[in-house]
This record gives structure tokens, C-alpha cells and sequence, in this order.
């Protein structure tokens, strides 16, 4: 889930009853993002408001908190105003991240319009609730997803008896990491809003993994997305893994024909581009955990001679590439319409 809107900051900031989903929804529908449309989204709210233009700026220092104050053509939610012995600071969020500035900084590009609210009992967004209960509902249902699949890979990671062996121990534990790390490139391909997601790309690089995934070297001939890629392949390994333990000296070899990728790949970020996408970096260091936790635990003395299941391995990862391919494709084309 990406960061609130600016409304459902300022209900926040207020204390008002509010669900997330709903009043984002609002706030999407406002044909035009004005103090005007925010006076009557707030008035729909059983809120009363009042907006005004100061001649002098430093008023804004003296105004109770929080209040809506527009800078440049945006707004921010300014939450605190505090009296410092360098002067006053200004307590502000903005895009779902709170920042403080001195007065002379954050009022340079202050317009000194400004929306105040005056939420009482009554205050709170229409049908709240039912639109509670169902947020209730929805996050009930994502904690017993989350459950059932911890619940399941302790299951597969016991009746697999994975916990035999430590390279297989720290094997379950990379393919799990890879896993996380390819959904959020995902993600990032898709251009759904995540804080995790953005979090771990700026590590290396500000917008280094947005860049990555816009070349056209982050596609595998334009068919498959290397993230598509990553995905089926963590996930089909997990499973394999847990399933099929016996099949390890396989999967040893289908990640030994992965490691050349991870070289080209870092070649071409630092030497072509020159822009490093964190998240694949991640994934790169992964692919090598891999084949050490597969080289010293034993496995590679077991590749040879190959078995027909290598074939079925093949099937499964082309398989499932080609069902992501599916589903991205048609997420893009619905986005795009």
C-alpha cells in the first residue's frame, strides 16, 4: 500500500473517523485537487472549514495545527509549529513523509493559503460504520493469508526435512528472500505504489531500480520482464524445494545456468547504463547464495547423470514465466485503457 493521500493525512491529523480506502477513493474523484474541493469534501465530512489568504506569510507561524497550506501548486499538512532558539520550524507532511524545515525555507514557497478545520463529535466520513467493518474485514483477511502461508512453508520446510542439512536450511531461507525481493521488482515493472519496494531501491541508487526496469535490456528479448523471470524462478525452486527435496541436484544445475546472467547483468548496469537497481542487485547476490549453499552441501555430486525430471523442472519454470507474462501483460493493458 503506497502513503495516504494528502485528505486522509489531514483527516488524521484531525482525529476524525475515517477509513483509508474510502476517502482516498474520495479524494481520487475530485475533478480538480483545489481549496474549493477540499472545502466540500471536508463539509461532506460534517466538518466545518474555512479558508483564507494571508498578505503576510509569517502569520502562518501564529494559525493552530494542523491545518492545509499551500506551497507552490501543492498542498502540505503542516502538523506542528514549535518556537526553537534559531527560530521556528515547521512540522509539515507531504507525500506521505513528514519533514521539518525553518520558517525562512518552508515559507519561500508558501503561496499563504490556507485551509483550517473545526472537526467536532459529529465529525466523521459518511457510513463510517460499514466501511469499518469491511476494513476490518479486509485486513482480517490479508493477516490469515499471511498465516496460511507460514503455516505452509513450515510444513514443507519440516515434511521436506530441510532442516537435515544446513546448506538447506540457509537454501530455504535465500530461495523465501528471493521470493520477496522479485515480487517488489514486480511491483516496480508494474508501477504499484509500494513504501518496501521504494524503501530498499533507494538503498543504492535514488530511482536507480525505476530506471533499470525502463530500459530496454530489462525484458529478455521483449517476451518475458527479467522480474517475471526472477519470480517463476524463486517460486518454482521454493516449491520444488519443499516438495521434491530429492530434486536438489537438479535445481543445482538450473542455478549454476543462472550465474552467467548475474554477471552480464552487473556489467551492464555499472558500464552501460551506469544506474543500479537495488532490488537486482539483491537478486543477483541471491543467485550466488544459491550455488554456494548448493556447492557446499554436497549437491553438485549428485548432478550427473541427468534425469528426465530436469525436463519436467524446465516445463514447470517455463510454465509458470508464461502465467505471470499473462497476468502482467493484461494488469498493463487495463492500466493503460
Amino acid at each position: 500500500m503506497g502513503p495516504k493521500s494528502i485528505f486522509t493525512t489531514f483527516l488524521n491529523s484531525l482525529g476524525v473517523p475515517y477509513t483509508e480506502e474510502h476517502s482516498d477513493r474520495q479524494f481520487r474523484k475530485m475533478p480538480f485537487k483545489t481549496l474549493f474541493g477540499f472545502s466540500r469534501l471536508l463539509t461532506s465530512y460534517g466538518i466545518p472549514n474555512a479558508a483564507f489568504s494571508l498578505p503576510d506569510k509569517q502569520e502562518l507561524a501564529r494559525i493552530d495545527t494542523p491545518f492545509l497550506a499551500q506551497k507552490g501548486h501543492t498542498f502540505v499538512v503542516v502538523t506542528d509549529v514549535t518556537d526553537t532558539p534559531d527560530g521556528t520550524r515547521f512540522t509539515y507532511i507531504a507525500d506521505g513523509t513528514t519533514s521539518t524545515a525553518p520558517d525562512t525555507e518552508f515559507l519561500s514557497n508558501c503561496t499563504g493559503v490556507v485551509l483550517q478545520a473545526y472537526p467536532d463529535a459529529n465529525s466523521r466520513e459518511p457510513d463510517y460504520p460499514r466501511h469499518h467493518l469491511v476494513e476490518i474485514a479486509d485486513i482480517s483477511k490479508r493477516w490469515f493469508l499471511y498465516a496460511s502461508l507460514i503455516i505452509l512453508i513450515a510444513a514443507g520446510f519440516i515434511t521436506s526435512g530441510m532442516w537435515r542439512h544446513l546448506s538447506t536450511i540457509f537454501l530455504s531461507a535465500v530461495n523465501l528472500a528471493g521470493l520477496g525481493v522479485t515480487w517488489l521488482l514486480i511491483l516496480k515493472s508494474l508501477k504499484v505504489k509500494s513504501a518496501a519496494a521504494d524503501s530498499v531501491c533507494g538503498v543504492l541508487q535514488t530511482h536507480g531500480c525505476d530506471h533499470v526496469l525502463e530500459d530496454k535490456a530489462s525484458s529478455f528479448f521483449g517476451i518475458f520482464s527479467w522480474s517475471e523471470v526472477g519470480l517463476a524462478y524463486f517460486s518454482v525452486s521454493t516449491l520444488i524445494l519443499f516438495i521434491f527435496p530429492e530434486a536438489l541436484p537438479q535445481l543445482a544445475l538450473v542455478n549454476a545456468c543462472c550465474l552467467p546472467f548475474t554477471v552480464w547483468s552487473i556489467w551492464y548496469q555499472k558500464f552501460r547504463i551506469k544506474t543500479w537497481c537495488t532490488l537486482c542487485v539483491i537478486t543477483q547476490t541471491l543467485l550466488w547464495c544459491q550455488f554456494f549453499c548448493y556447492f557446499f552441501g554436497g549437491w553438485w555430486q549428485e548432478i550427473f547423470p541427468l534425469h528426465l525430471s530436469i525436463l519436467l523442472i524446465g516445463v514447470a519454470y517455463l510454465g509458470v514465466m508464461l502465467l505471470l507474462n499473462a497476468v502482467c501483460t493484461f494488469i498493463k493493458s487495463k492500466d493503460s485503457n
